[in-house]
């Protein structure tokens, strides 16, 4: 009876680490490209009672082996992509298609990735994330810039002030992940390369046409917020189940000890 109060114990923590998940993908429902989470368990080592049995003279093909509970594997990030949602402003920029990501500058020079295309000019005319985090292959632009336009490959246009003339700021630089889940989640939308997310691959749109930028949108976070309270309310009533199992227990236990009164 200790070993199943071992067992529920391992499935109340596995649940409540659920249930976190569950509360950071709700609590993200509305932030800008974020992808949502899944927990992924595994069943513990099992203890053997009894080995099955092949001989002459006896065949048991079928042993006793207990388990010991579960255990989180992995917290994975599902990287589906978000819906594109229009705002009628030029420097939100949604990724469509694909596993890419925009590479930002952050202090020191440190590149760091995000799907936020939440863009804004700067007071040195720099095309920044809402941190303040310059746009990697993106130059500055002239004071009194005007009609910025970002193009399906990324291409950063502008018109000086007084003039028509239409300038070339950049060109917004995009990267793919083999692994996309390996990466380094840092907070604010931003995430770290890491040796298991694999090298930064640059993109180059005329060989990969299955990625464009769309100027004017922002990618929505991939949370389906119906689904997400269908699982709350599983992991709610397996947590219940698994505390429910221990009062059980308990009780046996209370039973045993009264055997020798």
């Amino acid at each position: 009876m200790m070993r199943s109060l071992y067992t529920a114990s391992t499935g109340m923590y596995a649940q409540q680490l659920n249930v976190d998940t569950l509360a950071h993908n709700i609590a993200n429902v509305n932030t800008t490209g974020y992808k949502r989470q899944r927990v992924e368990f595994q069943d513990l080592l099992y203890q053997t009672l009894k080995r099955p049995v092949v001989s002459d003279e006896l065949i048991e093909p079928v042993g006793i082996a207990v388990g010991m509970g579960v255990r989180p594997a992995t917290i994975d990030i599902m990287n589906g992509q978000g819906n594109l949602q229009p705002t009628g402003n030029p420097l939100d920029v949604a990724i469509s298609g694909g596993n890419a990501y925009f590479r930002v500058l952050a202090s020191g020079d440190e590149e760091l990735y995000t799907r936020d295309g939440a863009f804004k000019l700067d007071a040195e005319g720099n095309l920044v994330t809402s941190a303040g985090y310059l746009l990697s292959g993106v130059d500055a632009m002239e004071p009194g810039a005007y009609s910025v336009t970002v193009e399906k490959d990324g291409r950063v246009t502008y018109k000086a002030s007084g003039s028509d003339e239409i300038l070339e700021a950049g060109q917004l630089e995009l990267v793919t992940f083999m692994n996309p889940s390996g990466l380094e989640k840092v907070g604010g939308n931003l995430y770290r390369a890491t040796d298991i997310a694999g090298e930064a691959v640059d993109w180059d749109p005329e060989e990969d046409s299955t990625i464009t930028l769309e100027a004017g949108y922002l990618e929505s976070s991939n949370v389906q917020i119906v689904e997400e309270m269908v699982s709350l309310i599983t992991a709610q009533r397996a947590y219940e189940i698994n505390s429910k199992v221990i009062q059980s227990v308990d009780e046996m236990l209370q039973v045993t000890t009264n055997l020798r009164r």
